[in-house]
């Protein structure tokens, strides 16, 4: 009984590596596909750290396990990946702000890097205090002179990227810049698509997953090409002094989540991520594409996660 259950044991094992292995060589063989001669953008992955929190689904493990966290790493620089932008909300959640510490740690221990990307506040009327009490918070903890793990932080030009996700749209960007000009080194603060209110506040733009100015179709065929295409002629007409950040990502199904919309973007059997992938390879502008962010890492809520191969689900 026991060495057959080894044997199942051993088996179940390879299996599990060389599916690991195969999923590895579906995104590295397309950032190899497509990369560009000269300087290349360095690949990033934007990674939700919430799982294990009961306030989300259950996926199989926990963002707070540090043995998961090597795995996730391992498994990322295989595929080309060489750091985690992962969504944080400082002080306002507790558990996220914990496994970004954990996720830091371990990023520091391997070799890898890490960045912010950081949630606006929902309160209208609170959210440049609020911003600028969290920035200090992760200017101490993170990226600062005085933080523990800060060789693990990704840098630009020498500088901490902190990438912003918009919420209540009501930030003053511009006191906000001002705070950290007081910093030893302030900051590169890059924001989602575009801000013309406040496009002088920041360093600039990423692209993030959206079908473009026809919205979502219900047979998820929209793959996001319009605002791809958007989005890179604004950077090189409109912007041409901003730093460019390319994105791509496999689809997007949010029927798993509880603020789900029924919006949906087909994987198209990988040729959504190959061809988003493509599309930020060729992109050039008037200055260097420093990132491209595949969206996402393991956001199996709204179903664009790389960590389980996107190019062998040919359903849609």
């Amino acid at each position: 009984m026991r060495a057959r259950f080894i044997k199942l044991l051993v088996g179940f094992t390879i299996v599990s590596i060389a599916v690991w292995a195969a999923q590895s060589a579906d995104l590295a063989t397309l950032l190899r596909k497509h990369e560009r001669s000269g300087p290349a953008p360095k690949i990033l992955a934007a990674y939700m750290p919430w799982f294990g929190d009961k306030s989300h689904i259950d996926v199989g493990y926990s963002s707070q396990d540090k043995q998961v966290l090597r795995r996730q790493i391992d498994e990322a620089v295989q595929m080309g990946i060489a750091g985690f932008v992962v969504d944080w909300n400082g002080s306002r959640h507790a558990y996220t702000d914990q496994s970004f510490a954990l996720m830091q740690q371990i990023a520091s221990e391997k070799h890898f890097q890490v960045a912010l990307l950081f949630n606006e506040s929902n309160d209208p009327e609170g959210s440049t205090d609020d911003t600028i009490e969290q920035f200090d918070r992760a200017n101490t903890a993170y990226f600062g002179p005085e933080a523990r793990y800060r060789d693990s932080y990704l840098t630009y030009d020498g500088r901490p990227v902190i990438f912003i996700f918009p919420k209540s749209g009501r930030t003053d960007w511009n006191r906000v810049r001002q705070h950290v000009k007081g910093w030893a080194k302030e900051p590169i603060l890059l924001y989602k698509d575009d801000s013309s209110q406040y496009a002088s506040a920041f360093d600039g733009f990423y692209v993030w997953v959206h079908p473009g100015p026809k919205g979502w179709k219900s047979d998820g065929s929209d793959w996001g090409k319009e605002h791809l295409q958007d989005f890179y002629r604004k950077m090189k007409d409109k912007y041409p002094d901003k730093i460019a950040v390319a994105g791509a990502w496999p689809g997007f199904d949010d029927a798993r989540a509880k603020w789900g919309l029924n919006r949906r973007m087909g994987s198209r059997c990988g040729k959504t991520l190959d061809e988003t992938i493509q599309m930020g390879q060729e992109f050039s502008g008037p200055n260097p594409v420093p990132f491209l962010i595949i969206e996402t890492w393991n956001d199996y809520e709204e179903g664009t996660a790389v960590e389980r191969s996107p190019m062998n689900d040919c359903k849609n």
